[in-house]
């Protein structure tokens, strides 16, 4: 693949390098450490040969590897240049970090319509796009509280939490164990597996499809902070009365799902079934099962992040001195907000490593559905 057409984002990224000239420094006058003219020189450099770079004829990963490359080492360099500067950035400053953004906006764009020539290669693109995309937010997000001196008790910037991370590690691991090894995990197999066995049940017997189902979305509706404080008083303050809401949260997300997803296979099948002289169970395993999988897995991925925020909420209403809730609301009351930060950083990535697992299994257990199969038959 030939990246020959004209970039807008190198013809923007290459303009705003040279609006930054003008209106040097990167740093107002009384900054503690200025950021030296030999860096603000490289800073230039880097960004003004990648924009020129995006318009010449290259191959696309030479190209992304390019842009990937000076976008970053850009951004790095002004950050590291704005530590102990809070505060102190002008204007150049925020005009090659948004000329350095365009870049890496190029380098997205490249590699998303790049054709992946090998499953390795496939994984990686698939990673890295969203990756860029991550790294990025963390970027700005950084060099926007420390460029505008934004106080840490508002919004404290990713290294200051990242900070906080690993020094409270053992904290932070004894509350991943006690909400998600314990609430987390126990509710959601319990509410995915009888949500289940239910719809089973409600697919073999009208009357408890037609009965349970209006009664899933009442339930579906009630207010976590209702129920919350009320599964505390009837099962305690430890980990048994948060997976007690994490199962009422995720019972009928997959007892809605399931029966729709018995309800997908087609006619055709059925009757094709039927000349076989299929009992029911033969049919709900060999065919509706199957057909349902996909409405299965939809269900378990939306529990997955459902699980994780039921459990944190109920924590709030009486817990353990342990827990990712009990932590983010006593740290609030104590202002440490760094700690806050860092207990919703770790229940991110905790929710989206959750949220892989069960995407992984859907892909290995469904290989042959066409949403898999990228809509190919």
């Amino acid at each position: 693949m030939k990246n020959s057409h004209v970039s807008w984002q190198g013809t923007l990224s290459f303009l705003l390098c040279l609006a930054a000239l003008p209106a040097l420094p990167l740093l107002a006058a009384d900054a503690a450490t200025p950021i030296s003219s030999g860096t603000t020189f490289v800073i230039f450099v880097l960004i003004g040969a990648a924009a020129l770079v995006s318009f010449m004829n290259l191959s696309a990963i030479l190209c992304a590897s390019i842009l990937f490359f000076a976008a970053h080492a850009a951004a790095l360099l002004l950050l590291d240049g704005i530590f102990g500067n809070e505060g102190n950035a002008l204007a150049s400053f925020f005009i090659l970090l948004a000329a350095a953004w365009l870049l890496a906006w190029r380098c997205v764009a490249i590699l998303s319509v790049t054709p992946a020539h090998s499953t390795a290669g496939g994984y990686t693109l698939r990673l890295l796009i969203p990756a860029i995309f991550g790294v990025w937010i963390i970027i700005i997000w950084e060099a926007v509280t420390r460029g505008f001196g934004i106080p840490f008790i508002l919004l404290p910037p990713p290294s200051a939490i990242a900070a906080r991370i690993a020094s409270s590690a053992s904290i932070l691991w004894t509350d991943v164990q006690q909400t998600i090894f314990r609430s987390v995990l126990i509710g959601y197999i319990i509410g995915c597996t009888s949500g289940f066995v239910v719809a089973i049940l409600a697919d073999r017997f009208a009357f408890l499809r037609r009965g349970l189902l209006p009664i899933g979305n009442l339930v579906s509706a009630l207010p976590i902070i209702g129920v919350a404080p009320i599964m505390v008083m009837w099962f305690g303050f430890d980990w048994a009365s948060k997976s007690a809401v994490v199962v009422i949260m995720t019972f009928f997300p997959m007892l809605v799902n399931t029966v729709a997803g018995l309800a997908a296979a087609g006619n055709m099948e059925r009757d094709l079934m039927r000349t076989y002289a299929s009992s029911y169970w033969q049919t709900l395993f060999k065919l509706r099962l199957p057909a349902a999988a996909p409405f299965i897995f939809n269900a378990l991925k939306i529990n997955s992040t459902l699980a994780l925020i039921g459990a944190i909420v109920a924590e709030f209403f009486g817990t353990p001195m342990s827990g990712m809730g009990f932590r983010i609301s006593t740290e609030n009351g104590r202002l440490n907000l760094d700690m806050v930060w860092a207990e919703i950083a770790v229940a991110a990535v905790a929710g989206s490593v959750f949220y892989g697992i069960v995407a992984a299994l859907e892909r290995m257990t469904t290989f042959w559905h066409p949403s898999i199969r990228g809509g190919k038959t």
